[in-house]
C-alpha cells in the first residue's frame, strides 16, 4: 500500500438527517496512517465524519493477497468492504479470509474503537480472533459514535453530528473511497457484505454507493418500525420523532434506491430481523436479488460470514441457481423454474401453518422433484401461512425462493 497521498478536511457541511454527501464521500480519499506497513494484517487509521467541526477517526484492519505475501507485483484484486454488527468491531479473520480468497479487504470499527491486535502461531496462521475479549477493544481519543442505543436511535433530530447511522454509513463509503485509491484493488470490482446491524448498514451503503459491483447484507433489513421486530419499541419511543427517524435511517426508506445486484442471507426463525420486515426490503430494491433463507439459520457474527454463496455471489461468477417466481396451484402443487451452470441435488419446500412469534413456531417441509429447469412439490396446505422453497446445488450451495405469505 503507498504512502497516502490525501490532505485536507473532511468538509463542514452538515447534511439533515436522511441524506449524506454522497459526492464528497465518493471523491474524497480520506487522511489514513498504518501503524505497521509490513504487517500481514494492516491496522490503520483513516479519517472519519466530523462531530463537532472536528474530524474523527476510524479503526480498520485490511489485508490482500499482497500483504500476505501471496501476490505479485503488478497485480489488483477485487475489494470488499466488511461491516460488522452488534457488539462487534473489526475483525481480523474476517479480512484474513477473504485476502486468503484473493481480495482486498477492509474492516472498520463502527463504534470508535480499536480492536486488539491479530496474533500469529509459529506457522504464520493467524491464531482465532472473533472470540477475543471485548475489554480488550480501546476506544480511539477521537473516536466517532459509540454504537449504543441513544446513538442510533435517540439522536434523532437536529444536526447529525451525533447520529450514528449517518456516521456508519459515511464511514463505510469512506472505507470503501479508501481502498478504491490503493493501486493494487481493482476500483471496478468491489462488494460489501456485512452483518446484523452490520446487514441493516450493508442496506444504507448499497443504496446509497452506486459504485458497489455487489452487496450481501446478512440478517440486516428495513422496515425496523413495524412487526415483530425487536427494534420496534425503542423505535416507538421516539414518539413524535419516530416519523423523522424511519424517514431518515431505516433502510426501507432508502433501498428504492438501490440498483447494486444484491443476496439476502437469513434464516427463517431471526429474532432480530424478521421474514416479514425481511420480505418488505428486499422487494424495494431495483437491482438483481438473490436470496439464502435457511431454515433456522443461526445469528451470529461467524455464521453470517461461513455461508459459501457469499462468496460465490461477490465473485460474480453468477454459478449460484438463478431462481424464478414461485407458482402455488390451487390444489397445493408448488413450482419453481430454475437456471443453474451447477446441479441442482437437493429442493425443499419449507412451510409454517402456525401464528405468533415467528421465532417459536415450527416448520415443515416436503420434498421436492427436481426436473431440467423447474422444482416441484405437492402438499402446500391451505392453511399453510408462509412459505418457501430451497435448492441446493453439488457444492452445497444453497438459494432459496423469495417468501410467500398469506
Amino acid at each position: 500500500m503507498p504512502e497516502n497521498p490525501a490532505q485536507g478536511d473532511n468538509g463542514a457541511d452538515h447534511p439533515t438527517p436522511g441524506t449524506w454527501p454522497i459526492e464528497r464521500l465518493k471523491s474524497e480519499v480520506p487522511v489514513y496512517r498504518i501503524a505497521a506497513p509490513t504487517a500481514k494484517i494492516q491496522s490503520l487509521i483513516y479519517e472519519g465524519e466530523n462531530v463537532d467541526g472536528e474530524a474523527t477517526e476510524v479503526f480498520a484492519f485490511y489485508a490482500s493477497p499482497k500483504t500476505l505475501g501471496m501476490g505479485n507485483d503488478g497485480d489488483t484484486y477485487p475489494g470488499i468492504v466488511l461491516i460488522h454488527g452488534g457488539g462487534g468491531t473489526a475483525f481480523a479473520d474476517w479480512v484474513w479470509m477473504w485476502a486468503n480468497r484473493g481480495y482486498a479487504a477492509i474492516a472498520m470499527d463502527l463504534g470508535g474503537r480499536r480492536s486488539p491486535d491479530p496474533e500469529f502461531d509459529e506457522s504464520g496462521k493467524l491464531k482465532p480472533y472473533a472470540g477475543h475479549k471485548r475489554e480488550t477493544r480501546i476506544r480511539l481519543a477521537q473516536g466517532g459514535p459509540v454504537d449504543g442505543h441513544p446513538q442510533k436511535f435517540d439522536s434523532i433530530g437536529g444536526i447529525i453530528d451525533d447520529d450514528w447511522p449517518y456516521h456508519a454509513a459515511a464511514n463505510v463509503m469512506r472505507a470503501h473511497t479508501l481502498i478504491r485509491s490503493f493501486p493494487e484493488v481493482d476500483a471496478d470490482r468491489t462488494a460489501v457484505t456485512g452483518i446484523s446491524w452490520g446487514g441493516y448498514t450493508t442496506c444504507l451503503a448499497a443504496s446509497l454507493d452506486d459504485r458497489f459491483k455487489a452487496a450481501v447484507p446478512v440478517y440486516g433489513c428495513g422496515f425496523l418500525h413495524e412487526g415483530e421486530s425487536v427494534q420496534k419499541p425503542s423505535i416507538d419511543r421516539l414518539g413524535d420523532r419516530r416519523a423523522a427517524w424511519v424517514a431518515a435511517y431505516d433502510p426501507g426508506s432508502h433501498l428504492p434506491k438501490c440498483t447494486v445486484p444484491t443476496l439476502w442471507v437469513n434464516g427463517t426463525h431471526d429474532i432480530h430481523y424478521v421474514l416479514d420486515s425481511y420480505a418488505k426490503s428486499y422487494a424495494k430494491v431495483q437491482g438483481p436479488r438473490t436470496m439464502r433463507i435457511q431454515p433456522r439459520m443461526r445469528h451470529s457474527h461467524q455464521a453470517g460470514w461461513n455461508p459459501p454463496e457469499i462468496q460465490i455471489f461477490v465473485h460474480s461468477v453468477l454459478t449460484l441457481a438463478s431462481v424464478g417466481p414461485m407458482h402455488v396451484s390451487d390444489d397445493g402443487i408448488v413450482t419453481v423454474p430454475y437456471q443453474s451452470d451447477t446441479k441442482i441435488v437437493q429442493s425443499e419446500l419449507h412451510f409454517t401453518t402456525e401464528t405468533g412469534l415467528r421465532s417459536k413456531r415450527k416448520w415443515e417441509k416436503v420434498d421436492c422433484g427436481i426436473s431440467d429447469g423447474k422444482v416441484q412439490a405437492v402438499g402446500l396446505p391451505p392453511e399453510a401461512i408462509t412459505w418457501l422453497v430451497t435448492l441446493t446445488d453439488d457444492r452445497g450451495a444453497l438459494v432459496s425462493t423469495e417468501v410467500g405469505f398469506r
